[in-house]
């Protein structure tokens, strides 16, 4: 079945909370069924966020196994399904930092392929900078902006982070991340507007030297 990655996030009409009731009475299959329900939203998200079918499956898997450890001190301040957001956002995230980390790092490289194409046999960045100066200064300047822009991000607190990611990786709406996050409108737009001016301001003062 062809999931709906790119699907409107909705909440869902069906009763949550009585499946909840239930599984903390100690009907435990009924867990399926939220599984069911929630499978294909989380997996969405997840995936807008990685961009990759087989981490957002395995973050997908993660979220609900931590729900289904976690739903017994479930207190229903939220619904269900904002409780479940909040969760595979949260590891998107950290699956997602740690796998920028890991692509800077080859970039940086000198062994690394200039081309993204594994079947071109592009020249390394050590080979451009042995045959073209003029080359290898440009894309010296194109990895020194992305390194202070990544290292701009690391120094941006969690809630700064995660808010860009959604909006700037993911592209989604101000309504899509009022809703995973819990917060109002108003919190999302002045939170975007702040976290990107301090990432303007952490990645020129890297780019100036001054960190």
């Amino acid at each position: 079945m062809k999931l709906a990655i790119s699907a409107p996030i909705r909440e869902v009409t069906a009763d949550d909370a009585e499946l909840v009731t239930r599984f903390k009475g100690g009907d435990v299959d009924v867990f399926t069924e939220i599984t069911r329900r929630h499978w294909a939203k989380l997996f969405s998200i997840a995936y807008s966020m990685l961009h990759n079918h087989e981490d957002a499956e395995e973050v997908t898997q993660d979220t609900l196994i931590r729900a289904s450890k976690g739903l017994l001190n479930f207190r229903g301040d939220s619904a269900l399904s904002t409780w479940l957001y909040r969760i595979v956002v949260n590891l998107s995230r950290n699956r997602y930092w740690h796998r920028h980390r890991r692509r800077w790092h080859r970039h940086c490289s000198l062994d690394s392929p200039v081309s993204r194409n594994p079947n071109d046999n592009s020249p390394t960045l050590a080979d451009v900078l042995a045959s073209d100066e003029r080359n290898a200064a440009e894309l010296n300047e194109h990895y020194e902006i992305e390194g202070a822009i990544a290292h701009a991000m690391r120094m941006l607190n969690q809630k700064h982070r995660e808010i860009l990611v959604l909006r700037n990786e993911r592209d989604c709406s101000y309504e899509e991340i009022s809703q995973m996050l819990g917060i109002g409108l108003g919190t999302v737009k002045s939170r975007i507007a702040r976290a990107r001016e301090t990432l303007r301001a952490h990645t020129n003062s890297r780019l100036s030297g001054e960190l």
